[in-house]
């Protein structure tokens, strides 16, 4: 008697095959889901390692305590936070060089300093290469400045959308001067916020239907000068929860800690920033699509060992990165350079990396559920600097750095160690001194 329940091998064979032929559909349904991402790049000036993300994942006793960055932390908490971040210069239009082109700043030729610096168009950047596969590019604010031409690595301002403002780049000198004016201090942050959203939308309607996107938001607020006591007045950070939380070689009183505090509500303001793009994205649906990368372009300006210093408080940056809120909430220790970002980038677009470049893609970092080390070859990285300021130095000289930090160890060569590092000095004269009103406000970095 046929037992009518139980199938042929004939059955079971095609069975099989449309089982395989059905999660080859799904799996390559989700890769090309996944193949070609938005990118939302937000990238702030003069950004440090400082994050809330980071006082639970260095422990407690440092400033991340103090600091408030709920949407860089959920980024990170939806995503990966990265301990070990680091930009290839201490100074912006170099790592902007180096981070665009996924080469070492020194390779950039006049892109490697700040002042007088030149894009050559020889050399590859992500942004174009994207442009060139179909993606929809655009940026607000500073992306590759000062240098000429003015972001030439994105297209020399064809793809800028700043038609509702650049306030944003002094946050707290306007919010302060419109309160002065009447305005509450939310509404005029408030003010402020729409002009963010206002570019951001510009760029999104400009977009073709289903074409993937590449925006770059990289407002200057971070950087000096910021308005004295903005921290505590506009953000409700009290200098004096720094208090026994500052790093051993800056000074433990109030009038540091008031400065580092108003650094702080400028970070602030970025992530407020930071939270409307990525509620704007949720509601369009969009956002689990979009590969969100949160960092700096370098340590903290007018502070002993940050901007343009080798040592961790001048390179260490922030980092979180989130791509469809998968394998979230991981912690990695594997140190990353910013010029890996470009590698990482056309990687997730499914396009070739070029040669020249000396990045290396983190993707499969991302694609990972491991925390901690993800990949041991990822111990080390190189940093170097050559100048800041043109005229900081007779003949525009630089000061050529290079460094090599690894889990363990800092090694800085200084190859003209006879120079002065931050410029040749000068009033050292008691007759032309500058007083000591103009010293306190001379703290544009």
């Amino acid at each position: 008697m046929l037992n009518h329940h139980k199938p042929s091998l004939r059955v079971l064979h095609v069975a099989s095959v449309l089982s395989v032929l059905l999660i080859c559909c799904v799996s390559g349904d989700a890769a090309e889901s996944r193949k070609r991402p938005n990118i939302l790049f937000a990238f702030a000036d003069d950004w440090g390692r400082y994050a809330s993300a980071y006082a639970d994942a260095d422990g407690p006793g440092t400033m991340n305590d103090v600091i408030h960055t709920p949407h860089f932390d959920r980024v990170a908490g939806e995503g990966v936070l990265f301990k070990n971040a680091f930009v290839t210069a201490p100074s912006c239009t170099p790592c902007r060089s180096s981070l665009l082109s996924g080469q070492y700043f020194f390779r950039t030729g006049l892109g490697a300093i700040l002042q007088g610096a030149r894009w050559d168009s020889n050399i590859p950047s992500y942004p174009l290469i994207l442009k060139k596969a179909g993606y929809h590019i655009g940026e607000t604010y500073k992306v590759w400045t000062p240098g000429s031409p003015v972001d030439a690595p994105y297209g020399a301002g064809k793809f800028g959308y700043q038609g509702a403002g650049t306030k944003f780049n002094q946050f707290s000198q306007n919010v302060t001067k419109m309160v002065s004016n009447g305005k509450s201090i939310e509404m005029a942050k408030e003010v402020l916020y729409d002009e963010v959203m206002g570019n951001f939308n510009d760029f999104l309607e400009d977009r073709p239907e289903d074409q993937p996107f590449c925006y770059w938001f990289g407002p200057t607020l971070v950087h000096r000068k910021w308005i004295k006591g903005s921290g505590k007045e506009l953000w409700g950070i009290d200098p004096d929860k720094l208090k026994g939380k500052m790093p051993a070689f800056l000074p433990d009183v109030h009038e540091v800690r008031q400065d580092m505090a108003d650094y702080f509500g400028e970070i602030q303001a970025f992530d407020a920033a930071l939270g409307l793009m990525l509620e704007q994205l949720e509601e369009m649906g969009e956002l689990d699509n979009t590969l969100v990368v949160v960092s700096g372009d370098h340590g903290a300006p007018g502070f002993p060992n940050g901007k343009c210093s080798l040592y961790d408080f001048g390179v260490g940056v922030p980092l979180a990165v989130r791509w469809g809120g998968q394998n979230e909430g991981r912690v990695v220790e594997d140190f990353i350079n910013l010029m890996d970002l470009a590698p990482t980038f056309l990687e997730a677009a499914h396009e070739p990396i070029p040669e020249v470049m000396t990045g290396r893609s983190f993707v499969s970092i991302l694609e990972s559920n491991q925390s901690g080390w993800v990949n041991p070859e990822r111990n080390w990285v190189i940093t170097g600097r050559e100048r800041h300021v043109a005229k900081a130095r007779k003949g525009q000289i630089p000061y050529p750095q290079r460094a090599l930090r690894t889990s363990s160890y800092l090694y800085i060569i200084n190859f003209k160690p006879e120079r002065w590092p931050m410029g040749d000095p000068f009033h050292l004269d008691f007759e032309q001194r500058p007083s000591l009103d103009k010293i306190i406000n001379n703290t544009f970095v």
